[in-house]
């Protein structure tokens, strides 16, 4: 069987198989394109047990009940690590309840009720302290407590603890008459010491409260009942199964069941992470994405079919398959898409042009130099080509989605999900599909006939005007530098005057978006923010669609109560008042994170100089770290400038401008190796200069389809990708900058500084 019939068959495999998947699987979207609240929970040491996967993995199984008594639809529970757990809760704008709820961490437990607490006697006429009446003497460890009533009530020492707990469920009586009462079911021990407690319990006098079971969680009476007339004393209620009756309505029967049948967490917990996000805000981002996303799609496809005609046409094709497999790799591997996972997948369908345009330059390249002309070995030679620089740019950028996954949390980790799936669809795409379109399309007659149709039978504009200009650009390489070391200073400089924007992500605290159905003056907004308890808080408000108001709020230290309170009071200013966005990050997690982001941007740059020394060598390794570190700098330096906030997604934004500034400094190392080994005796100068005028017309081509994407995601794409899209877009212009005058002319000094040139055999 033939290369190109095994290619096509291959093709048209992937092509099905990704259609049945987009078909048949639908999209797992995270909250924050769907709206619902998140919490992340940790668990502690206590006392007698140690926080480790498998008291995790029992706390998670307690929670698992708790949250599947709360009657959400399609709830996640899942463990992160080794003493993290994930709660999703879809459709919960109000977290209150659940973080209630589920984050309630003290022994359920249940006692006997010895009496009503003596009241404090009143002080005599006389001023003397009157004697305490004689009580009769109580068991060790009991205690006073306030009931659900808040009447103090004597209890005794626990007998019975959530462990002998088997079920508990909300129940309404079928014929109408008794209401919701609570049935709970005991495991073996548990219901004998449910006799045992109820039958010493039955001895008391109907009404006197010594007939009462008291049932506590976190040192709070949820429920004390009193044990019904008929159960005899001394014998109790048999059979491992009992009913709390009382005036409940169905809301407060589910919640007390909910508490009985969680029990009790091995370990405490603690919510270190919470992200509320409003159904309007995500079904605003999916469509202002799928918005950014065909018209990027049109125009980058319009700009490589006016470029490279017929091959750009099947490129474009090639894309729109492109698309369809990496969304059939997202549902089929039930990877979640986020706002960044979006984002991502928006952005590899730009970078997705690059294998295709690196394979076209190559190709016109081949053609231009051939005696006798032929496209089809023109292509074929371009695609062998071509194959190196696509690896190896592929893999840097691999490098840097892998270290979001590794290393971020939340949403951004979506972001690295996608952007790695995107790179490998991008790669079947261009070395299978559009070589397999092509290759058909330059065997037929009437293409062969007229190569011009083809766009392969000419160099283009901006090769042809460096090849007759033929600029020596690495002559001035120490000019270049300079340029370059004085943009890095200016933007060290924002960092050092203006320093950074650190959003609640890295700093920790809780940062809450509101819109008003009317307009509201940010000084009465911060007036009544300060009024509510946050004098410190930064406020920030926007003009919003329907005459209403943007609003945020970011502060440290808010309570779900305290947000609820600061709602309440912004709806005495703004009329109608809708929370979009709740984000609330933990202190500890918060230097975490920023540690991490640290860390991700350290192994970046170490992962990018380990690869480019072993596929080149080091000093390519060095000055293309160096570029990085150069356009890290800028992209931040100017959003320390304007003021822009350092959060997660811009995170995201810059490891991905990582992955592509050593993208383009490959492409120009691939054909300065290329070069050394065509020739020993051509000065590194040289060689490096031919490279940087050789690949500068795929630079821009390729830079020209990231753009389109990206402006359409900064101009259509809403607020909450705006900074995303300015930041790479940044980080975009930046790179092509540095590939071409700060990584090859480090390139070309460090060769200099070296005794000897080594030497390239050809791959």
């Amino acid at each position: 069987m033939s290369a190109p019939l095994v290619r096509a068959l291959v093709a048209l495999g992937l092509v099905a198989g990704a259609l049945f998947f987009a078909l048949s699987t639908p999209a797992r979207l995270g909250l924050d394109l769907r709206g619902g609240t998140q919490i992340v929970l940790e668990t502690r040491d206590s006392p007698t047990v140690v926080a480790n996967v498998e008291s995790t993995d029992r706390a998670l199984e307690v929670l698992r009940r708790r949250v599947d008594a709360l009657g959400v639809a399609e709830p996640s529970i899942t463990r992160s690590g080794a003493r993290r757990i994930i709660v999703e809760l879809p459709g919960l704008q109000d977290p209150r309840e659940a973080a209630e709820v589920i984050g309630r961490t003290a022994q359920l437990t249940f006692h006997p009720v010895l009496g009503a607490a003596t009241p404090t006697p009143s002080p005599a006429a006389d001023g003397s302290d009157p004697a305490p009446p004689s009580e009769p003497a109580e068991p060790a460890g009991s205690r006073t407590i306030e009931d659900e009533d808040g009447q103090p009530i004597r209890v005794g020492p626990a007998v019975l603890t959530g462990e002998g707990v088997k079920n508990a469920a909300g129940e309404i009586d079928p014929q109408g008459v008794g209401g919701w009462f609570v049935t709970i079911d005991f495991n073996g021990s548990g219901g004998r010491t449910w006799a045992e407690l109820t039958g010493r319990a039955a001895c008391a006098a109907p009404g006197d409260p010594a007939r009462r079971v008291a049932i506590v969680l976190d040192d709070e009476v949820i429920s004390s009942p009193q044990v019904d007339p008929s159960v005899a004393c001394d014998v109790g209620i048999p059979g491992g199964s009992t009913q709390i009756t009382g005036q409940f309505s169905a809301a407060e029967a589910k919640d007390l069941a909910a508490l009985v049948k969680g029990g009790a967490l091995p370990v405490p917990v603690e919510v270190i992470e919470q992200r509320t996000v409003g159904p309007t805000l995500g079904a605003a981002a999916i469509d202002a994405s799928a918005k950014a996303a065909v018209v990027g799609v049109l125009l980058t496809g319009l700009f490589i079919l006016v470029i490279y005609r017929l091959v750009g046409a099947l490129a474009t094709v090639a894309l729109a398959a492109y698309a369809l497999i990496s969304y059939a790799a997202l549902v089929a591997l039930g990877a979640t898409l986020t706002l960044p996972g979006l984002a991502g997948f928006v952005l590899a369908i730009g970078m997705a042009v690059d294998a295709n345009v690196l394979v076209f330059e190559r190709a016109r390249e081949e053609y231009a130099a051939m005696r006798r002309k032929s496209l089809r070995g023109a292509l074929a030679t371009g695609f062998r080509k071509a194959w190196t620089a696509i690896l190896d740019s592929n893999v840097t950028t691999l490098l840097a989605a892998g270290l979001l996954f590794f290393l971020a949390s939340g949403p951004v980790r979506g972001f690295g999900v996608t952007l790695s799936i995107g790179v490998l669809a991008s790669m079947l795409s261009a070395l299978v599909i559009t070589r397999v379109l092509a290759e058909w399309a330059v065997n037929r007659r009437g293409v062969i006939s007229r190569p011009r149709w083809t766009g392969i039978d000419r160099t283009g504009k901006v090769r042809d005007w460096l090849t007759r200009r033929n600029p020596d650009l690495m002559r001035r390489r120490r000019l270049w530098l300079a340029v370059s070391g004085v943009l890095t200073l200016l933007a060290l400089t924002g960092i050092g005057v203006r320093g950074l924007d650190l959003g609640v992500e890295f700093t920790g605290g809780r940062l809450v978006e509101y819109s008003t159905s009317r307009p509201v003056d940010v000084d009465q907004v911060r007036e009544t923010v300060s009024d509510a308890g946050f004098p410190r808080a930064v406020v920030q408000t926007s003009g919003a669609e329907g005459g209403g108001e943007n609003i945020s709020v970011r502060t440290a230290g808010m309570t779900n109560d305290e947000e609820a309170q600061v709602r309440a009071a912004l709806a005495g200013r703004g009329g109608e008042v809708t929370k979009v966005r709740d984000e609330l990050i933990g202190a500890s997690l918060g230097d975490e994170l920023r540690q991490k982001a640290l860390i991700a941007l350290a192994v970046a740059l170490g992962a990018q100089l380990l690869y480019l020394a072993i596929r080149f060598r080091l000093t390519f390794g060095g000055a293309a770290v160096l570029a990085m570190f150069h356009d890290v700098a800028i992209v931040t330096g100017l959003f320390a400038w304007l003021g822009k906030p350092i959060d997660g997604v811009f995170l995201a934004a810059l490891l991905t401008v990582i992955g592509y500034s050593v993208n383009d400094s490959v492409v120009v190392f691939d054909r300065v190796r290329e070069s050394l080994a065509r020739s020993k005796k051509t000065p590194f100068a040289t060689a490096a200069n031919e490279a940087v005028l050789q690949t500068l017309p795929r630079t821009v081509n390729t830079g020209m389809g990231a753009v389109f994407i990206l402006a359409t995601l900064l101009l259509v794409g809403g607020d909450s990708l705006a900074d995303f899209a300015l930041a790479l877009l940044l980080g975009i212009g930046v790179g092509t900058y540095s590939s071409v005058f700060t990584a090859t002319p480090l390139a070309v000094v460090f060769d200099a500084t070296r005794s000897g040139r080594p030497r390239y055999s050809a791959e």
